[in-house]
This record gives C-alpha cells, structure tokens and sequence, in this order.
C-alpha cells in the first residue's frame, strides 16, 4: 500500500507495533527444552491481546499463530508439539497479522542459549545485510540494486541467498505490490520504490543452499543443498530520506 493520510499511518504503525512486540516477546522467552508449539502459543496469547490475527492462517490456513522454523528447517515451519528446542539450535520466528485492517510482517533468527554450534556469524551477516539494505533504500532507488547489494554482502561474507524467497510490499493483505523483493540482482526488472509506499524487507542468507524447497507436510521449506539459513525482516516506509521502521520496536538489530 502507499501511505496518502494520518489514519494508515497510524493503522500501519498499530499493527506493526502488535508484530513486533510480539516477536521481540518471543524471542526472549524461547527455551531449551519447551516445544515450539509452546512458543507459538504464547505468541499467540500476545498477537491477540493487542486484537491481532494471524496472517499466515487468516491467507493461507497455517496450522499456527506464527512461522517457528529450526535449524535445517529455513522458513515456514509448522509449531507442534512434538518439536524441543534444545541448546545451541537456530530458530527463526517469524510473525505476520492483520489489525483493523491493516497487515504487518516481521521475522528474526536467533540462537538458543549458548552458540555450540557456531550459527551466530550467519546470524550476525543477516541482520548486518539487512540493516544495509533498509539503508540504501528510498523513492527512485531500483529494487535490483539493493537486490544485487544483498546477494553482494552475502558473498563477501562467504554465504549464499535463497533465490526463489523474497521480501513484498504490505499494508491491506499480506503479500502486496511491489512483490517479489529479490535478495539477487534481477537485470530485467526495472522497477523502482516509490516514495510512502510500504515493503517488508527480508534477507535469506544460506551456507550452502540458493533454493528452498518444500517438505512433506506441505508448509515447511529446506535448503535444496542442505545447511542452514538466517533471515531478518521489517516492515518499512519508504520516504525520499531514511525509511521509516515500523517494526523497530522488535530490537532485531540490537
């Protein structure tokens, strides 16, 4: 959507603060040894305190409040019960809904407890490529170039980018125009943001995988070469300067 008065501006920010409150609460909570569908069910008890539905179930039917996906699992991942988090796992959450109207996106990968199994340099390349690339954009920046910057960093940082992911434009539903915001350089796309317009940036960056692949259970998706895969998302305005972040109370970049 594009942002043309003060009531979806305050629409946009009511239902962003609701994701990204939830989100941050999420993380700080996860534990070895509780399920993930404990975790989704106190993301749950929090998206719907502030009145929020979830967006993957309200679009899609997902079997959960939120996306909890861990260690080779890459996004998408189904909350069950029969899922223990244990020391040392990648978890990405990720947590979209709808308020009032208005639709908001965001997601972080972390590491539980201690790093025992040396994912935080991935973790930390997500967070630092995605923290650039909302840098670098605004009105009449070409999508392909900080599509190009992602997949870029990635490299120099010895990582890969999932090719068949992307970041989309949000506001009245949950996937929106300009879709497809690719972490690679599409020379054919001309595209350009544009100014009040809302986006959810995300970064998708893998050790040995460039495609993710669906799984048996028809939601969960994999590396096509296995590994592991770190992403981090906000929902951003896009203005003629620096973008607005109004999922920055999720503290993803602290």
């Amino acid at each position: 959507m594009s942002i043309t008065n003060e009531q979806e501006l305050a629409g946009m920010k009511k239902a962003s603060q609701a994701v990204a409150y939830t989100l941050k609460k999420m993380i700080n909570y996860a534990k070895p040894g509780m399920t993930t569908k404990d975790l989704d069910e106190y993301g749950a008890k929090i998206l719907s305190g502030f009145g929020a539905k979830s967006a993957p179930y309200l679009t899609y039917g997902f079997p959960g409040w939120t996306c909890i996906s861990v260690d080779n699992e890459f996004c998408h991942g189904v909350p069950t019960d029969q899922r223990v988090l244990k020391e040392g796992d990648l978890i990405n959450i990720d947590v979209s809904a709808e308020l009032d109207g208005f639709w908001a996106d965001n997601g972080g990968s972390f590491i539980i407890g201690k790093d025992i199994h040396q994912h935080q340099k991935l973790v930390d390349a997500s967070k630092d490529i995605l923290q650039k690339a909302i840098n670098t954009i605004k009105g009449g920046v070409k999508i392909a170039d900080v599509g190009l910057l992602m997949e870029t960093e990635a490299k120099k940082k010895g990582f890969k980018v999932i090719k068949n992911l992307a970041g989309h434009g949000i506001g009245r539903s949950l996937h929106e125009q300009p879709d497809e915001l690719l972490n690679y350089k599409n020379r054919f796309d001309n595209r350009r943001f544009r100014k009040n317009s809302v986006v959810a940036i995300e970064t998708f960056i893998s050790t040995d995988s460039n495609i993710a692949v669906e799984t048996n259970d028809g939601w969960t998706m994999v590396g096509n070469n296995g590994g592991y895969m770190a992403q981090h998302e906000h929902t951003i305005i896009v203005t003629d300067g620096k973008p607005v972040i109004l999922t920055e109370m999720n503290e993803i970049f602290n």
